[in-house]
Protein backbone atom coordinates (compact mmCIF):
# COMPACT_ATOMS: atom_id res chain seq x y z
CA UNK A 1 0.00 0.00 0.00
CA UNK A 2 1.48 3.33 -1.04
CA UNK A 3 -0.66 5.49 1.23
CA UNK A 4 -3.35 5.32 3.85
CA UNK A 5 -6.20 5.88 1.40
CA UNK A 6 -5.12 2.85 -0.61
CA UNK A 7 -5.12 0.82 2.58
CA UNK A 8 -8.54 2.19 3.49
CA UNK A 9 -9.89 1.21 0.08
CA UNK A 10 -8.37 -2.28 0.27
CA UNK A 11 -9.91 -2.83 3.71
CA UNK A 12 -13.31 -1.69 2.41
CA UNK A 13 -13.03 -4.25 -0.39
CA UNK A 14 -12.70 -6.87 2.35
CA UNK A 15 -15.77 -5.60 4.20
CA UNK A 16 -14.18 -3.29 6.79
CA UNK A 17 -15.07 0.39 6.65
CA UNK A 18 -12.20 2.10 8.47
CA UNK A 19 -12.36 5.71 9.60
CA UNK A 20 -9.73 8.10 8.27
CA UNK A 21 -8.03 8.22 11.68
CA UNK A 22 -7.84 4.44 11.97
CA UNK A 23 -6.60 3.93 8.40
CA UNK A 24 -3.97 6.64 8.91
CA UNK A 25 -2.79 5.14 12.22
CA UNK A 26 -2.56 1.67 10.71
CA UNK A 27 -0.62 2.97 7.73
CA UNK A 28 1.82 4.84 9.98
CA UNK A 29 2.33 1.81 12.22
CA UNK A 30 3.14 -0.39 9.22
CA UNK A 31 5.43 2.25 7.73
CA UNK A 32 7.39 2.64 10.96
CA UNK A 33 7.37 -1.04 11.80
CA UNK A 34 5.73 -0.27 15.14
CA UNK A 35 2.89 -2.11 16.89
CA UNK A 36 -0.55 -0.52 16.69
CA UNK A 37 -2.47 -0.28 19.96
CA UNK A 38 -6.24 -0.11 19.47
CA UNK A 39 -8.41 0.88 22.40
CA UNK A 40 -12.16 1.17 22.50
CA UNK A 41 -15.30 -0.44 23.82
CA UNK A 42 -15.95 -4.12 23.18
CA UNK A 43 -17.65 -4.71 19.86
CA UNK A 44 -16.40 -1.71 17.91
CA UNK A 45 -14.35 -3.84 15.51
CA UNK A 46 -10.81 -3.73 16.91
CA UNK A 47 -10.12 -7.43 16.46
CA UNK A 48 -11.60 -7.33 12.98
CA UNK A 49 -8.90 -4.86 11.93
CA UNK A 50 -6.27 -7.59 12.27
CA UNK A 51 -8.33 -10.17 10.41
CA UNK A 52 -9.02 -7.82 7.53
CA UNK A 53 -5.41 -6.62 7.36
CA UNK A 54 -4.25 -10.24 7.07
CA UNK A 55 -6.74 -10.73 4.24
CA UNK A 56 -5.56 -7.54 2.51
CA UNK A 57 -1.94 -8.67 2.74
CA UNK A 58 -2.83 -12.28 1.93
CA UNK A 59 -0.86 -13.48 4.89
CA UNK A 60 -1.39 -15.53 8.01
CA UNK A 61 -3.18 -14.12 11.05
CA UNK A 62 -1.66 -15.36 14.31
CA UNK A 63 -3.73 -14.59 17.39
CA UNK A 64 -2.73 -14.49 21.02
CA UNK A 65 -5.82 -14.19 23.22
CA UNK A 66 -4.77 -12.67 26.55
CA UNK A 67 -6.28 -13.56 29.90
CA UNK A 68 -5.42 -13.29 33.58
CA UNK A 69 -2.67 -15.78 34.41
CA UNK A 70 -1.36 -16.04 30.84
CA UNK A 71 2.25 -17.17 31.04
CA UNK A 72 5.16 -17.58 28.69
CA UNK A 73 4.56 -21.28 28.05
CA UNK A 74 1.17 -20.54 26.55
CA UNK A 75 2.27 -17.42 24.69
CA UNK A 76 5.77 -18.21 23.47
CA UNK A 77 6.77 -21.88 23.48
CA UNK A 78 6.82 -25.03 25.53
CA UNK A 79 8.45 -28.40 25.26
CA UNK A 80 6.49 -31.44 24.19
CA UNK A 81 6.96 -33.25 27.48
CA UNK A 82 5.03 -36.47 26.69
CA UNK A 83 7.03 -36.93 23.50
CA UNK A 84 10.26 -36.16 25.31
CA UNK A 85 9.45 -38.77 27.94
CA UNK A 86 8.81 -41.43 25.31
CA UNK A 87 12.07 -40.53 23.58
CA UNK A 88 14.03 -40.77 26.82
CA UNK A 89 12.57 -44.20 27.56
CA UNK A 90 13.38 -45.39 24.05
CA UNK A 91 16.90 -44.02 24.35
CA UNK A 92 17.41 -45.91 27.61
CA UNK A 93 16.23 -49.15 26.04
CA UNK A 94 18.60 -48.60 23.10
CA UNK A 95 21.52 -47.90 25.40
CA UNK A 96 21.87 -44.26 24.33
CA UNK A 97 23.79 -42.09 26.79
CA UNK A 98 21.83 -39.72 29.01
CA UNK A 99 23.68 -36.69 27.62
CA UNK A 100 22.92 -37.65 24.03
CA UNK A 101 19.28 -38.25 24.87
CA UNK A 102 19.06 -34.90 26.67
CA UNK A 103 20.58 -33.07 23.71
CA UNK A 104 18.15 -34.71 21.33
CA UNK A 105 14.94 -34.09 23.28
CA UNK A 106 15.76 -30.40 23.76
CA UNK A 107 15.94 -29.76 20.03
CA UNK A 108 13.60 -28.18 17.50
CA UNK A 109 11.86 -31.52 16.99
CA UNK A 110 10.37 -31.31 20.47
CA UNK A 111 9.62 -27.59 20.57
CA UNK A 112 5.99 -26.51 20.46
CA UNK A 113 5.54 -23.04 19.02
CA UNK A 114 3.00 -20.78 20.66
CA UNK A 115 1.74 -17.56 19.02
CA UNK A 116 4.66 -15.21 19.76
CA UNK A 117 7.34 -17.67 18.63
CA UNK A 118 5.31 -18.72 15.61
CA UNK A 119 4.90 -15.07 14.60
CA UNK A 120 8.63 -14.44 14.30
CA UNK A 121 9.37 -17.65 12.42
CA UNK A 122 7.17 -17.19 9.38
CA UNK A 123 8.77 -16.91 5.95
CA UNK A 124 6.05 -14.42 5.03
CA UNK A 125 5.45 -11.68 7.60
CA UNK A 126 2.17 -12.46 9.37
CA UNK A 127 -0.25 -10.20 11.22
CA UNK A 128 0.14 -10.84 14.95
CA UNK A 129 -2.97 -10.00 16.96
CA UNK A 130 -2.41 -9.66 20.70
CA UNK A 131 -6.02 -9.46 21.74
CA UNK A 132 -7.18 -7.84 24.99
CA UNK A 133 -3.70 -7.21 26.34
CA UNK A 134 -5.27 -5.44 29.31
CA UNK A 135 -6.56 -8.81 30.56
CA UNK A 136 -3.03 -10.18 30.91
CA UNK A 137 -1.02 -9.60 34.07
CA UNK A 138 1.42 -6.71 34.28
CA UNK A 139 4.30 -9.21 34.45
CA UNK A 140 3.39 -10.66 31.08
CA UNK A 141 2.97 -7.18 29.62
CA UNK A 142 6.50 -6.36 30.80
CA UNK A 143 7.88 -9.47 29.10
CA UNK A 144 6.05 -8.55 25.94
CA UNK A 145 7.98 -5.29 25.76
CA UNK A 146 11.20 -7.18 25.01
CA UNK A 147 9.58 -9.23 22.28
CA UNK A 148 8.02 -6.17 20.64
CA UNK A 149 11.27 -4.22 20.82
CA UNK A 150 13.74 -6.83 19.64
CA UNK A 151 11.53 -9.34 17.85
CA UNK A 152 13.64 -12.13 19.21
CA UNK A 153 13.02 -14.82 21.78
CA UNK A 154 15.54 -16.68 23.87
CA UNK A 155 15.07 -20.39 24.41
CA UNK A 156 17.75 -21.40 26.97
CA UNK A 157 18.39 -24.78 25.39
CA UNK A 158 18.56 -23.42 21.81
CA UNK A 159 19.78 -19.84 22.16
CA UNK A 160 18.26 -16.66 20.79
CA UNK A 161 15.76 -17.02 17.95
CA UNK A 162 15.58 -13.86 15.86
CA UNK A 163 12.64 -12.95 13.67
CA UNK A 164 12.80 -14.33 10.13
CA UNK A 165 10.32 -11.66 9.12
CA UNK A 166 8.90 -8.86 11.24
CA UNK A 167 5.18 -9.33 11.87
CA UNK A 168 2.65 -6.53 11.75
CA UNK A 169 1.54 -6.34 15.38
CA UNK A 170 -1.90 -5.18 16.50
CA UNK A 171 -2.78 -5.01 20.18
CA UNK A 172 -6.30 -4.44 21.42
CA UNK A 173 -7.51 -3.27 24.83
CA UNK A 174 -10.98 -2.73 26.26
CA UNK A 175 -9.99 -0.69 29.31
CA UNK A 176 -9.98 -3.59 31.79
CA UNK A 177 -6.88 -2.06 33.43
CA UNK A 178 -4.42 0.72 32.70
CA UNK A 179 -1.59 -0.23 30.38
CA UNK A 180 1.97 0.76 31.20
CA UNK A 181 3.54 3.89 29.76
CA UNK A 182 6.37 1.71 28.46
CA UNK A 183 3.98 -0.28 26.29
CA UNK A 184 2.20 2.82 25.04
CA UNK A 185 5.50 4.44 24.07
CA UNK A 186 6.33 1.50 21.83
CA UNK A 187 3.05 1.64 19.96
CA UNK A 188 1.21 3.82 17.49
CA UNK A 189 -2.17 4.49 19.08
CA UNK A 190 -5.73 4.74 17.84
CA UNK A 191 -9.03 4.88 19.70
CA UNK A 192 -11.84 3.08 17.92
CA UNK A 193 -15.28 4.59 18.47
CA UNK A 194 -18.61 3.07 17.64
CA UNK A 195 -19.10 3.82 13.94
CA UNK A 196 -21.08 6.81 12.80
CA UNK A 197 -24.51 6.17 11.32
CA UNK A 198 -23.14 6.50 7.79
CA UNK A 199 -20.20 4.18 8.41
CA UNK A 200 -22.32 1.57 10.17
CA UNK A 201 -24.82 1.64 7.32
CA UNK A 202 -21.96 1.07 4.88
CA UNK A 203 -20.78 -1.89 6.98
CA UNK A 204 -24.27 -3.40 7.04
CA UNK A 205 -24.81 -3.04 3.30
CA UNK A 206 -21.35 -4.45 2.58
CA UNK A 207 -21.90 -7.50 4.79
CA UNK A 208 -25.61 -8.04 4.09
CA UNK A 209 -26.28 -6.75 0.56
CA UNK A 210 -29.58 -8.63 0.42
CA UNK A 211 -31.19 -6.27 2.96
CA UNK A 212 -33.31 -3.49 1.46
CA UNK A 213 -32.01 0.04 1.91
CA UNK A 214 -35.01 1.15 3.99
CA UNK A 215 -34.74 -1.73 6.44
CA UNK A 216 -30.96 -1.29 6.64
CA UNK A 217 -31.40 2.35 7.58
CA UNK A 218 -33.99 1.37 10.21
CA UNK A 219 -31.69 -1.27 11.68
CA UNK A 220 -28.74 1.10 12.00
CA UNK A 221 -30.88 3.90 13.40
CA UNK A 222 -32.44 1.49 15.91
CA UNK A 223 -29.13 -0.01 17.06
CA UNK A 224 -27.56 3.41 17.46
CA UNK A 225 -30.56 4.49 19.55
CA UNK A 226 -30.20 1.33 21.66
CA UNK A 227 -26.57 2.25 22.37
CA UNK A 228 -27.71 5.57 23.84
CA UNK A 229 -29.82 3.72 26.41
CA UNK A 230 -28.42 3.03 29.88
CA UNK A 231 -27.21 -0.52 29.24
CA UNK A 232 -24.58 -2.71 30.87
CA UNK A 233 -23.32 -4.01 27.55
CA UNK A 234 -23.99 -1.93 24.50
CA UNK A 235 -24.38 -3.90 21.26
CA UNK A 236 -21.37 -3.86 18.98
CA UNK A 237 -21.07 -4.19 15.23
CA UNK A 238 -21.21 -7.98 15.34
CA UNK A 239 -24.45 -7.85 17.31
CA UNK A 240 -25.88 -5.35 14.82
CA UNK A 241 -25.07 -7.77 11.99
CA UNK A 242 -26.67 -10.65 13.91
CA UNK A 243 -29.77 -8.51 14.46
CA UNK A 244 -29.93 -7.73 10.74
CA UNK A 245 -29.45 -11.38 9.81
CA UNK A 246 -32.19 -12.44 12.23
CA UNK A 247 -34.65 -9.93 10.80
CA UNK A 248 -33.77 -10.91 7.26
CA UNK A 249 -34.17 -14.58 8.06
CA UNK A 250 -37.62 -13.93 9.50
CA UNK A 251 -38.68 -12.05 6.40
CA UNK A 252 -39.15 -8.73 8.20
CA UNK A 253 -39.34 -5.76 5.81
CA UNK A 254 -40.02 -3.04 8.39
CA UNK A 255 -39.05 -2.83 12.06
CA UNK A 256 -42.52 -1.62 12.93
CA UNK A 257 -44.31 -4.55 11.31
CA UNK A 258 -44.39 -6.94 14.25
CA UNK A 259 -43.64 -5.90 17.87
CA UNK A 260 -43.47 -9.54 18.97
CA UNK A 261 -40.78 -10.37 16.42
CA UNK A 262 -38.92 -7.17 17.25
CA UNK A 263 -38.93 -8.15 20.93
CA UNK A 264 -37.70 -11.65 20.15
CA UNK A 265 -34.84 -10.45 17.96
CA UNK A 266 -33.54 -8.24 20.76
CA UNK A 267 -31.87 -11.44 21.92
CA UNK A 268 -29.18 -10.71 19.34
CA UNK A 269 -28.46 -7.26 20.77
CA UNK A 270 -28.90 -7.55 24.55
CA UNK A 271 -26.76 -9.99 26.50
CA UNK A 272 -27.69 -9.48 30.14
CA UNK A 273 -30.95 -9.84 32.05
CA UNK A 274 -30.70 -6.28 33.31
CA UNK A 275 -30.39 -4.95 29.78
CA UNK A 276 -33.40 -7.00 28.71
CA UNK A 277 -35.37 -5.47 31.57
CA UNK A 278 -34.15 -1.97 30.69
CA UNK A 279 -35.03 -2.29 27.04
CA UNK A 280 -38.58 -3.58 27.24
CA UNK A 281 -40.57 -4.35 24.11
CA UNK A 282 -42.42 -1.07 24.62
CA UNK A 283 -39.14 0.88 24.70
CA UNK A 284 -37.91 -1.03 21.67
CA UNK A 285 -41.09 -0.16 19.79
CA UNK A 286 -40.62 3.50 20.62
CA UNK A 287 -37.02 3.44 19.40
CA UNK A 288 -38.00 1.54 16.27
CA UNK A 289 -40.64 4.13 15.52
CA UNK A 290 -38.01 6.86 15.58
CA UNK A 291 -35.53 4.91 13.45
CA UNK A 292 -35.26 6.05 9.83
Amino acid sequence: MTDWTSLQTAMAEHGYVASDDLAMALHIARSLGRPLLLEGAAGVGKTEVARVLAAVEDTRLIRLQCYEGLDASHAIYEWNYPRQLLAIRAAAEDGESARAAETRVFSEDYLLERPLLAAIRQDRAPVLLIDEIDRADEEFEAYLLEVLSEFQITVPELGTLTAVTRPTVILTANGTRDLSDALRRRCVYAYVEYPSREVELSILLARCPEIADQLAAQIVGFVQAVRREDLEKKPGIAEMLDFAAALSGLGIADLNDDPVVLGATLATLLKTRQDRDTLSVEVAQRLAGKAA
